[in-house]
């Protein structure tokens, strides 16, 4: 089985969000979780707690941390990757969590211009902060999923800082999530704290849409501090399995568009270079009536999802089109490959395809029978030779 986990950030994403949506949707791991955070080590007078919580609109979980205010204090970047290596932690999850605080440095480093190993965290240096990275880390490491996520809640104002007032999004938070999409959804204050943005950063390096079919096998409430005008405070995990796709079985992109305006010659030529394009499964043309009783072409490309939109472009390109649409199908296929017999006049191509009764069909190479001479019926009689011969190998 394999996992997807898609997180949908209804109200923003903290450190406790995070691992409170992911306890919510697998209760299964909270002893797990509990076990990590107690291999951390942190001092006896914090203390951290997930509850049952229900605001009126959801129910979900929540995390808290409490620690006194003077264990607040600033740490330096290099000594608290050596705590998180100190501590009792797997070697993977405290790897995890310090790849996530490495990128919350490198960050912080680009905001206030200085070296990684100068950076000095603040808030985030707290215990709390801390406890919610290793919690993350050991989610992310146990479930060992794919990640996507939703539009990111902008949020406005300002924040209070150990810098000062900052302005909402934080600058460290725009430097983590730099390419992903936002949303202004009218409400402020901070809605993606730093350590949220670097959870977020560390599991999606490079946004992509999802074309799989997924089954959804649960999903997690995930509590936020704050309360919101209008909404819940939550993040909300979609837990997905991704199933091994049956044998024959994938999806395809298929972009169409129609033209009226352009040369026949010109448009065969932008059609051949379409169809050499990597990812392109087929390019087919057919005659319509378009608008004011014109004749136009319809143009049909398949083409495999991750190279659509490469070939969109080349479509808006080559073409004088200047608009079209595409959409993701399901397709099955039949299993076929190619051989080669020795035929009449030389070597001849044979597709062989498995047939879902358990046979076979057979289809020689029209180009490798166009020097056959003698005409229609010598060329029928030499693909007959050719296609039974491709049969027998496959016996």
């Amino acid at each position: 089985m394999s996992l997807h986990i898609h997180l949908d950030l209804v109200g923003g994403i903290a450190g406790d969000m995070f691992i409170a949506a992911l306890a919510d949707a697998h209760p299964d791991l909270v002893d797990g979780l509990l076990r990590a955070l107690t291999a951390l080590g942190p001092p006896s007078s914090v203390t951290y707690a997930l509850k049952v919580c229900d605001d009126g609109i959801l129910s979900g979980t929540r995390f808290t941390t409490a620690e006194p205010q003077d264990q607040s204090a600033h740490i330096h970047f290099p000594v608290l990757c050596e705590r998180i290596r100190a501590s009792k932690l797997s070697p993977p999850v405290a790897s995890r969590a310090i790849d996530i605080f490495t990128l919350l440095g490198e960050a912080e480093s680009r905001v206030h211009g200085v070296s990684l190993d100068k950076v000095d965290f603040h808030e985030v240096g707290a215990w709390d902060s801390v406890i919610d990275v290793v919690g993350a880390a050991y989610f992310i490491e146990t479930l060992d999923a794919s990640w996507s996520c939703g539009t990111v809640p902008q949020g406005g104002g300002f924040v209070g800082t150990a810098h000062g007032a900052l302005p909402v999004p934080v600058p460290a938070v725009t430097a983590l999530l730099d390419g992903f999409e936002f949303i202004d959804d009218g409400i402020e204050g901070e809605r993606v704290t730093p350590t949220g943005a670097a959870i977020l950063r560390h599991l999606i390096t490079k946004l992509e849409t999802k074309t799989e079919r997924r089954q959804l096998l649960t999903s997690g409430i995930g509590f936020g501090t704050r309360k919101l005008t209008g909404k819940s405070n939550v993040l909300r995990a979609l837990v997905f399995n991704i199933s091994a796709s049956h044998e024959g079985t994938d999806e395809v992109g298929v972009i169409e568009f129609e033209i009226d305006d352009q040369t026949a010659e010109d448009l065969a030529h932008a059609l051949e270079l379409l169809r050499v394009m990597s990812g392109v499964v087929d390019v087919v043309q057919w005659p319509v009536l378009g608008k004011k009783g014109r004749l136009g072409i319809h143009i049909q490309v398949l083409v495999a999802p991750k190279h659509l939109q490469d070939v969109v472009d080349a479509c808006l390109s080559e073409t004088t089109t200047i608009g079209l649409r595409w959409r993701f199908e399901a397709r099955q296929f039949l299993t076929r490959e190619t051989v080669t017999v020795d035929g009449a006049n030389g070597p001849v191509r044979v597709k062989l395809v498995e047939l879902p009764s358990g046979g076979s069909s057979a289809k020689a190479e029209n180009d490798d029978l166009a020097g056959i001479t003698g005409g229609h019926e010598a060329r029928r009689a030499v693909r007959y030779q050719a296609e039974e011969k491709a049969r027998g190998r496959k016996k």
